[in-house]
């Protein structure tokens, strides 16, 4: 059976509770090791001393079911043996196929909390159901929505307004209409590299507005489109206008912001925003269409 159906197979319904609790991980324990005395410890010091046992040696990570031993005790995490060649890590005798079943039925003893808990996640978790839900949990952090370079921080969203603003120098404005000029010297250039992103706030939250050029297939074109700084349900609380034109023409786009959890690169490469083809981009631009001049329109409304 896999890790996957394993984890599917599990009771994965949430618990609140105040402190976590782990009488059942010592009575599991007691029944492993009747013969070894345990002196009274605070719970915290048996719940570490736990989840110390069910890191995978090679990764560091949580080990779930098959959890792999060699022939001397030493265990390992299914994804890293075949990494090691079938060889125990620590003592480097063969790995074979033996289970550690009496670790795995430890493991499905525990509750623990979820490891977002600093940024308000105050849920207790079956140790199996664990990694399901800090997959989807609504405390994760987010990654920094700025698309001008690999940016790897993360945080809430207070945290990345603050970090936009500060270090990635992005213009911020409050209000939810806009009305923005692009210029570029020469638009024949074309190599994914012109970019903009503005911050907009209203209705209390934050959005991000996103303008730049890349290749469609062999054409280039012009994209703009809306990202919501916050979870995709909430998102869909509002809706967004793109406007753009010029010499008597206009083209429009309606749509929903996308949420920062969806990256940069998948909004814009699934094309769900305001495309502009750069003939009509330099048409709309005027003059003798050496230069980009776009001026794009818009405004966010809350939805009833």
């Amino acid at each position: 059976m896999s890790t996957a159906s394993f984890l599917d197979d599990m009771q994965c319904s949430p618990e609140v509770i105040d402190p976590p609790k782990i009488e059942g991980i010592i009575d599991v324990i007691e029944h492993v090791s009747d013969h070894i005395p345990l002196s009274p410890k605070p719970n915290v010091a048996v719940s570490s001393s736990v989840r110390e046992l069910l890191e995978c040696p090679v990764c560091l990570n949580a080990m779930y079911p098959p959890i792999h031993q060699c022939s001397n005790g030493h265990t390992l995490c299914s994804g890293c043996k075949p990494r090691v060649h079938n060889r125990c890590p620590t003592c480097r005798h063969e790995l074979g196929n033996i289970r550690c079943l009496a670790l795995e039925k430890i493991a499905a003893s525990l509750e623990l909390p979820c490891k977002y808990q600093s940024f308000g996640c105050v849920g207790i978790y079956p140790y199996y159901c664990k990694l399901k839900h800090e997959s989807q949990c609504q405390y994760r952090p987010y990654s920094c929505p700025y698309a001008g370079s690999e940016c790897t921080v993360v945080g809430d969203i207070p945290y990345l307004v603050a970090h936009l603003k500060d270090d990635h120098k992005v213009d911020m404005h409050s209000g939810s209409t806009f009305n923005h000029r692009y210029v570029k010297a020469n638009p024949h250039e074309v190599e994914n590299a012109t970019w903009m992103l503005t911050v907009f706030s209203c209705f209390g939250q934050y959005f991000c507005l996103h303008f730049e050029a890349f290749q469609l297939g062999n054409a280039p074109v012009y994209i703009a489109f809306l990202r919501f700084m916050g979870d995709d349900a909430e998102a869909k609380n509002y809706s967004y206008s793109l406007e753009v034109g010029g010499n008597g023409r206009k083209m429009i786009w309606q749509g929903v912001p996308r949420s920062i959890r969806d990256s940069h690169r998948k909004v814009r490469d699934s094309f769900d925003g305001l495309i502009i083809q750069r003939s009509m981009a330099l048409f709309f631009s005027g003059g003798d269409r050496k230069e980009l001049k776009l001026r794009v329109t818009g405004r966010i409304w809350k939805e009833q």
